[in-house]
């Protein structure tokens, strides 16, 4: 893709019903492959300015605007447009003119950090060369001594991938079969999981991974609609030996959404030679689908019968844990050290996939530099409301220890140290009993707010306050009166 900046007095007098036309087939395109808020906040706003020589112009409204979506969007982007123009079909971007470089400079200078962040960003984006995209046609490159375009992602490595519980199997095998490709059982690795939850990252992890470590020297990343898209043009151009050869010399073959292949019968006929013959020549295949392989229908069964001979390991929508860890790690990604109530906030409340936790992550940050304002719960609180409706009540483990000192009159920062003095260890010990019951927290973070204790620890003080409350009507009270205080406080 490239990008235009438009002065403020230049005006495009070239608008056609084609360029609406062109961009509505792709809308519907996009509109199958990403969420409905994503769909809203990021393609709604694009406006197509022109269409020329296969070259669709679109208009967006900010350098932000354009870094976030080419950052994200660029594989759908790119393929919607394929699919629709064909492979020839290329896209450039314009700045809206009310956002010129001058004005955005000074909308957002007044906080220093965010802005240095979105604009060195933006310089990259510009500076760099034309992006690759589907309408190279990769496939011409088929000499084996030819340094190829991988389509890696180079941002996406193991070192950026937040482990969980969620993907710990998945990542475990990703990281074996890019220190050994074609080595190990694992082949093919099937990774499946909803949108939005890594796959892409991971998968490409792997062959970022072998290529720095000199594991494999030709790595090749495809979607499966880029895949049927080359296949109908080798048929077209009579180059099918050509797109044969290149798919076959990978030594590692890493191919994204598989279930797209489904119903393509001739597209499923020719990937299952080239499945087989990287197979027999001990190459690695990655797959990545939506669902289990046994849910895909329309897939050929000696399809399904290959792609299921090695490891299919699912990634799960990341735990609370998980998903705070990843906020944690985009913001100083982004420079920014957010704090521990508003990391928890958003995490409590965003979790049907990582895409929108970092959609709602940059709009923060957005209206934080936009607006000149600090970054609190309460702007957090705004600007999830405004992308996941109703808000969730947040209690965080600071504010139950806050609570239970104040109800028995010791410092805060007893209930953290090592004092076993019996009031505080008793305070320690009910704070900790309702952390575990009024949060999602597991055992071991709740320990590490109670200056790193362990998980069992943990146990041992719930089992305690839960002793107390059977043998003594006294602590009943007690605790409903701290619940009460701390949820009145939420």
């Amino acid at each position: 893709m490239e990008l235009e900046i438009l002065s403020k007095k230049q005006e495009n007098t070239n608008i056609s019903t084609d360029n609406f036309a062109v961009w509505r087939e792709c809308l519907n395109i996009i509109g199958s492959r990403v969420n409905t808020q994503s769909f809203k906040t990021w393609f709604e706003p694009i406006k197509p300015t022109k269409l020329e020589a296969g070259i669709l112009t679109l208009e967006v409204p900010s350098h932000f605007f354009y870094e976030w979506v080419e950052e994200h969007y660029s594989n759908i982007l790119t393929e919607a447009v394929a699919a629709v123009l064909g492979l020839s079909g290329k896209i450039n971007f314009t700045i809206n003119p009310e956002f010129s470089d001058e004005k955005e400079s000074d909308d957002i200078s007044a906080t220093p950090d965010v802005s240095n962040t979105i604009l060195k960003k933006t310089e990259t984006y510009i500076g760099s060369t034309q992006y690759s995209s589907p309408d190279t046609v990769r496939y011409k490159e088929a000499d084996s001594f030819k340094p190829i375009n991988s389509a890696l992602n180079p941002k996406n490595t193991f070192d950026n991938f937040i482990k969980g519980e969620s993907n710990q199997l998945a990542r475990a095998a990703a990281l074996a079969v890019a220190n050994n490709p074609g080595g190990t059982q694992f082949n093919p690795l099937v990774v499946y999981g909803d949108v939005g939850l890594g796959k892409t990252h991971l998968i490409q992890a792997i062959g970022n991974h072998a290529l720095s470590q000199g594991k494999a020297k030709r790595v090749g990343y495809v979607t499966s609609e880029v895949f049927t898209l080359e296949f109908v043009d080798a048929i077209q151009n009579d180059t099918m030996s050509n797109f044969s050869n290149y798919y076959r010399s990978m030594d590692i073959l890493i191919v994204d959404d598989i279930q797209f292949f489904t119903g393509r019968e001739k597209t499923q006929d020719h990937f299952f030679h080239t499945f087989n013959t990287l197979h027999q020549s001990g190459k690695q295949i990655i797959l990545s689908s939506d669902r289990p392989v046994k849910e895909l229908k329309g897939l050929n069964e000696r399809l399904i019968s290959r792609f299921q001979s090695g490891l299919t390991a699912d990634i799960q929508a990341p735990d609370l844990e998980t998903r705070t860890a990843i906020l944690r790690k985009k913001s100083l990604d982004n420079g920014i050290e957010l704090r521990q109530d508003v990391l928890e906030f958003l995490a409590l409340n965003v979790k049907s996939n990582i895409r929108e936790l970092e959609g709602c992550l940059i709009s923060l940050l957005a209206h934080s530099s936009i607006q000149n304002k600090e970054i609190d719960l309460n702007l957090a609180k705004d600007v999830v409301r405004s992308i996941v409706g109703e808000i969730k009540t947040h209690i965080t483990i600071e504010a139950i220890q806050r609570t239970v000192c104040n109800y028995f009159n010791i410092p805060e920062d007893l209930v953290r140290a090592k004092t076993r003095k019996q009031e505080v260890v008793f305070a320690r010990q009910l704070a900790m009993y309702l952390s575990k019951e009024l949060t999602n927290f597991s055992l071991k973070t709740i320990g590490l707010h109670f200056g790193g204790r362990d998980h069992s620890t943990v146990i041992h003080a719930y089992q305690t306050i839960e002793d107390l409350i059977k043998s003594d009507k006294k602590y009943v009270d007690v605790v409903q009166q701290l619940k009460s205080k701390i949820n009145n406080h939420s």
